[in-house]
């Protein structure tokens, strides 16, 4: 398969289609089959400390690229204006790490998105670091 085409959806549907990416904006998630043709379901997140989609004339574009290493098949590919843009397959160490990293860019993001502590909890937090609480 080369190319694949939006079907934005605010459900995603039990049957998939071959070739169609599912968005849900309201889920933040797309799902579509293996670009590879095995009939894995493959699920996205997506947001700011995951995959980043767009859509450019209504063709999608997901960033990063899918790395599929959990699956039989291993795939690796990115889809970028509704073309599938083939990537070496990834082995397990791969995806081991590239999970990992994956990790650590949503803490990242999560720790630098903590909401401040209010006055009060900031004094108590001061207090106890006085005293040794």
């Amino acid at each position: 398969m080369n190319d694949i085409r939006l079907q934005k959806v605010h459900f995603v549907p039990k049957e998939l289609d071959k070739g169609v990416l599912y968005v849900s904006d309201e889920y933040q998630v797309a799902v579509h089959l293996c670009a590879c043709g095995c009939g894995c379901k493959v699920a996205i997140p997506l947001g700011p400390a995951e995959w980043r989609f767009t859509e450019r004339g209504g063709r999608p574009s997901l960033q990063p690229s899918i790395g599929s290493g959990q699956l039989p098949c291993n795939s690796h590919y990115i889809i970028r204006d509704g073309r599938i843009l083939w990537e070496p397959k990834m082995t397990a160490a791969q995806t081991v790490t590239g999970m990992l990293r994956d990790e650590r860019r949503r803490q990242a993001y999560y720790e630098a998105h903590r909401p401040l502590p209010g006055f009060f909890a900031s004094i108590w937090q001061l207090v106890r670091r006085l005293f040794g609480l």
